[in-house]
C-alpha cells in the first residue's frame, strides 16, 4: 500500500521537525541574550564602565582614603577630576 508519496513523504516529516526545533532553539537563545543584556544595563558592570554611577566611584575613592592608600590631596585632586565636588 502506498503512503502519499512513499520515502520522501517521511524524509519530509523528519526535516520539518529538525527546522522546527531549530526555530525553536533560536527563539530561545534569543530570548537568553536579551535577559542578559537588560541584566548588564542594571548591574555594576554598567554604572561602573558606562560611568552612571558616580556615587559608586565615590564609595571606591573614600575607601582607599581610609585604607590609606592616597593622601588628602590626592584624594581631592581625584575628586575633582570626577567632578564629585
Amino acid at each position: 500500500m502506498m503512503w502519499g508519496l512513499g520515502g520522501i513523504g517521511f524524509t519530509c516529516m523528519i526535516l520539518g521537525n529538525v527546522l522546527f526545533g531549530l526555530i525553536i532553539a533560536a527563539i530561545i537563545i534569543i530570548i537568553i541574550r536579551l535577559v542578559r543584556r537588560t541584566d548588564h544595563y542594571h548591574g555594576h558592570y554598567h554604572d561602573y564602565y558606562h560611568g552612571e554611577n558616580k556615587s559608586g566611584a565615590l564609595d571606591i575613592l573614600k575607601e582607599r582614603y581610609a585604607k590609606g592608600e592616597i593622601t588628602k590631596e590626592q584624594y581631592e585632586s581625584m575628586k575633582k577630576d570626577l567632578g564629585l565636588n
